[in-house]
């Protein structure tokens, strides 16, 4: 359309000098007094410039996302470990990448990265050409941490509200269990973890950062620089945290270039209840968060049924595999 438009403009040119009788000495010592057919090579040569123009915005056009063969060998790769392989069985990894549409060159942030298990698949995803940051918050006394093992009780945040359940003896047995912290539970290794995935060729494209939830993204990326944003099974925890979620929320809404996305997976909960039980069974309720993240601006995409259980009574905080929880995951985009 642009050289059709240069094209209007030489002729339009020649439309007002062939009005005025005279032709420009330059088309004339240019073609030997031809004037018409330098007209018309000038009109060939500036669609012809158009044309390649046009071709050179189509190959700065996006990679398409891979395919899921190609994702299926970044999730069986060799060098995996052995907990990841563990993970793969309850986080579908194929289907999450599959779902989030991972391509070459992407630049990600995964929030809350903990370990970095979605961080190195990310990273394997978007190949040499994209970049991942795993973002961590700094410690904050005042403020509760990460669930330490998923299973393991956490205080529920102050002034929350709904039916959040204590875990005392007017708890069903088996819900009172469910929430006792278990004494066998190995602590957290997160910082462990991530240096030894920084050890891995695979990793070369990870960047790592401590940022605020408020402000979770660097500053060189804090506008329009990112094409995805991944929030995997914690979004609930910034309940108990005190996190200000709307105003983390504004941010990734900037930080997200238009079309970007943001994922959020999660561990569902009961209708009416919100993010009252982030601290107690760890779930939120799914239409809280739609609200949540709509509100600052974004659009639903899409929904991942992939990590459904329609038989999870979602009132308990089960390990898996004994009762694999509901859980949703949802796309939603920058308009």
């Amino acid at each position: 359309m642009k050289g059709i438009a240069q094209g209007g403009a030489v002729r339009r040119f020649f439309k007002g000098s062939a009005q005025s009788g005279a032709v420009p000495r330059s088309l004339h010592n240019a073609a030997g007094g031809d004037a018409p057919r330098c007209a018309s090579r000038a009109v060939a040569f500036v669609l012809a410039g158009g044309l390649l123009l046009a071709l050179g915005a189509c190959a700065t056009r996006a990679p398409a996302p891979l395919s899921h063969e190609r994702i299926a060998e970044i999730v069986a790769a060799p060098d995996r470990s052995a907990a990841d392989r563990t993970n793969h069985l309850r986080r579908k990894p194929v289907e999450i990448l599959e779902f989030i549409g991972i391509r070459p060159g992407m630049i990600a942030i995964d929030l809350s990265a903990g370990g970095g298990y979605t961080t190195e698949l990310l990273a394997r995803g978007v190949g040499p050409n994209g970049r991942v940051y795993g973002q961590s918050a700094p410690r904050d006394p005042s403020r509760a941490g990460p669930a330490a093992a998923e299973g393991a009780a956490m205080p529920a945040a102050a002034g929350a509200t709904g039916s959040a359940r204590p875990a005392d003896a007017s708890a069903p047995p088996a819900v009172a269990a469910a929430l006792m912290p278990r004494a066998s539970a190995p602590p957290r290794t997160s910082a462990m973890t991530r240096a030894a995935r920084a050890q891995k060729p695979a990793a070369a494209n990870i960047v790592a950062v401590t940022q605020r939830f408020e402000a979770p993204v660097p500053a060189g990326l804090a506008t329009n620089g990112l094409d995805l944003v991944t929030l995997m099974f914690n979004y609930h925890d910034l309940g108990h945290m005190g996190v200000d979620r709307a105003q983390m929320n504004a941010a990734v809404f900037r930080a997200l270039k238009p079309g970007g996305s943001y994922v959020i997976a999660d561990h569902a909960g009961r209708p009416g209840t919100g993010i009252s039980e982030s601290g107690t069974l760890h779930r939120i309720e799914e239409a809280f968060l739609r609200r949540e993240v709509e509100a600052a601006g974004f659009r639903l995409a899409a929904e991942g049924s992939f990590l459904r259980n329609p038989g999870d009574p979602r009132d308990m905080n089960t390990p898996d595999p004994p009762q694999p929880k509901d859980e949703f995951v949802l796309r939603f985009v920058k308009p």
